[in-house]
């Protein structure tokens, strides 16, 4: 019994590391960071909160893509240019990175923290 208790301790662990550590090619950025990058126009600014959470607050120069459309609303993106991806937290915005990743995308940034840390 104590070896079968081992192996689940041990595919949770790394369950609990896959999902914390940041996944390779994703970039990711601080507000501070983010606050001299907005100036650069070439990037794509997305924001995957719900509409009512953008329309409530939104960092300017961001665009509301939510989470539950990102694969329907990717086609709008460019796979050629730079993806800045935010949320509330970071949570989203870390699943929306690894959805466009997975989707191709090449060049993604996370910003850490999201909105909740911008303000």
């Amino acid at each position: 019994m104590t070896i079968v208790n081992g192996i689940i301790i041990a595919l949770l662990i790394i369950l609990l590391a896959q999902k914390l550590i940041p996944v390779k090619g994703i970039k990711q950025m601080t507000t501070a960071q983010l606050k001299n990058e907005l100036k650069d126009k070439s990037k794509q600014y997305i924001d995957v909160r719900t509409p009512a959470e953008f329309k409530g607050f939104h960092v300017p120069g961001f665009v509301n893509m939510p989470l539950h459309q990102l694969h329907q609303k990717m086609g709008q993106l460019s796979k050629d240019k730079e993806v800045v991806v935010i949320c509330q937290s970071g949570m989203r915005s870390s699943k929306a990175s690894k959805m466009l990743k997975n989707a191709g995308f090449k060049n993604i940034t996370n910003i850490k923290g999201g909105v909740s840390a911008w303000r």
